[in-house]
């Protein structure tokens, strides 16, 4: 039979549609396999595993199976546990906040009152723009009361503020992150206000709605799905909130090397206890899509209701 047989020519076709998504899909594979899918496996196996000695401290080292020991004396670590309590309060509070400013923020710039538009933008945006340990160091300099000019001008109307306290510390830190990232998200709230259909603002404007009232209830719920992603954004930053803690630490002894869970993986791992750092980042991982699934489950359920 011919290769121009007709029945070559239908074999043909139908193997083309199969290898082309291959094709347009490798080069976003490959690097995702490899920069994504290999280190958690990696991570995964050995946290399943721990180091033994045989002759004591100063002993070869043997790597061994351990299954879920590594699991369990997570758990069962009261400074890791506090440590994911107290970055999930630290959501519960900073993240709404957060969102809301730069809710409010994009709605102001939107606004058809608005002026210098792009100037604003930029304005608010330009914090995200800073590396996070300049923004740590440059907030550390606020908070120190050896080299603040706001505790120094506080100080002499007779406010002594401990912005590095123990009780203020994780708000300390909630405002350098809320500075950082507000702008962030205010752009992509803005960009979702930007995309909205004008015919819808302007029959709202016309049936009378003002500008608060067509901001809340014609804006605002049709970008909602902007402000969902934002949230979830957030959230899983909220849980690896790493940066300003590590660098606030420096100046402050009210900062551990286990006060939010990443420090507490990075501690491990820099004491070369690298399964458990492993066994701490994994349950990291499982924290972040249990809470960021949970909140878009509950944001569906809401949205379908009502």
């Amino acid at each position: 039979m011919s290769l121009d047989h007709p029945v070559h020519f239908a074999r043909r076709r139908r193997a083309r549609p199969r290898i082309a998504p291959i094709a347009f899909l490798t080069p976003f594979m490959l690097p995702f396999l490899l920069i994504f899918v290999a280190p958690i496996g990696y991570a995964v196996v050995q946290s399943l595993q721990k180091v033994e000695r045989a002759d004591g401290l100063f002993g070869a080292p043997t790597t061994v199976w351990a299954g879920f020991a590594q699991y369990a004396r997570a758990v069962n670590d009261s400074d890791f546990v506090a440590s994911i309590l107290r970055v999930l309060l630290f959501g519960i509070v900073q993240v709404p906040v957060m969102i809301g400013v730069a809710l409010v923020l994009a709605l102001l710039i939107d606004s058809q009152s608005a002026r210098l538009k792009s100037f604003h933008r930029l304005a608010v945006f330009a914090p995200y723009g800073i590396p996070g340990v300049v923004a740590a160091l440059m907030w550390g300099f606020l908070y120190d009361p050896r080299l603040s000019p706001i505790t120094a001008g506080l100080a002499t109307i007779g406010i002594d503020p401990n912005f590095l306290g123990p009780g203020q510390i994780l708000w300390s830190i909630a405002n350098v992150v809320t500075w950082t990232y507000a702008g962030y998200n205010m752009i992509v709230l803005y960009a979702a206000l930007q995309a909205l259909p004008g015919d819808v603002i302007e029959a709202a404007a016309i049936d009378g709605a003002g500008p608060v009232r067509l901001a809340l209830q014609i804006k605002v719920p049709l970008i909602a799905p902007a402000i969902v992603l934002t949230a979830v954004f957030s959230i899983i930053g909220t849980l690896q909130l790493f940066t300003e803690p590590q660098v606030l630490k420096t100046i402050t002894t009210n900062i551990t090397s286990t006060y939010t869970p990443t420090i507490a993986a990075y501690s491990a791992a820099s004491a070369n206890d690298y399964s458990y750092a492993a066994a701490l980042s994994v349950l990291i991982a499982g924290v972040s899509f249990i809470v960021s699934f949970g909140f878009l489950r509950l944001t569906a359920r809401w949205s379908v209701t009502s």
